[in-house]
C-alpha cells in the first residue's frame, strides 16, 4: 500500500478522476456483476488515456486484461510491483469505488 498523506492523494488520485468526462452509463439488462466488470473496462481505458502506459509492464496489463476477459471474476490476481503500477491500481480502485463497488473488487494483489 502507498503512504500518502491527504493532500497527495487527492492531488495524485482524486483530482485526476474528476477530469475524466462522463461516460453514457446504458447498462440496462446487466447484471450488477457484469455492470461492474464494463465499469471497469471503462475505468481502465480512461485511466489509461490519464496516465498513459509508461512504468506498467506487460506481464502487469497482461494479467489486468485476463481479469477483464474472465468478466472480472478472479480478483487477486494482478500484482502492481512499479510505482506507476500502483499509482494506476489506487486510481482505478477509487474510480470503481465512485460506481458503487467494493474496494475488493479489484483485482489488485501480491502474495
Amino acid at each position: 500500500m502507498i503512504n500518502l498523506n491527504a493532500s497527495a492523494l487527492f492531488a495524485s488520485v482524486i483530482l485526476p478522476c474528476l477530469a475524466l468526462p462522463l461516460k453514457a452509463q446504458n447498462l440496462d439488462g446487466l447484471t450488477w456483476s457484469e455492470q461492474k466488470c464494463v465499469l471497469y473496462e471503462r475505468a481502465v481505458e480512461d485511466a489509461i488515456a490519464l496516465q498513459g502506459r509508461d512504468g506498467l509492464r506487460e506481464e502487469f496489463l497482461a494479467a489486468n486484461q485476463s481479469f477483464m476477459d474472465g468478466g472480472c471474476q478472479t480478483q487477486g490476481q494482478v500484482c502492481p510491483i512499479t510505482d506507476t503500477e500502483l499509482k494506476f491500481a489506487d486510481l482505478l480502485t477509487i474510480m470503481t469505488m465512485n460506481e458503487g463497488m467494493a474496494s475488493t473488487f479489484v483485482p489488485f494483489h501480491c502474495p
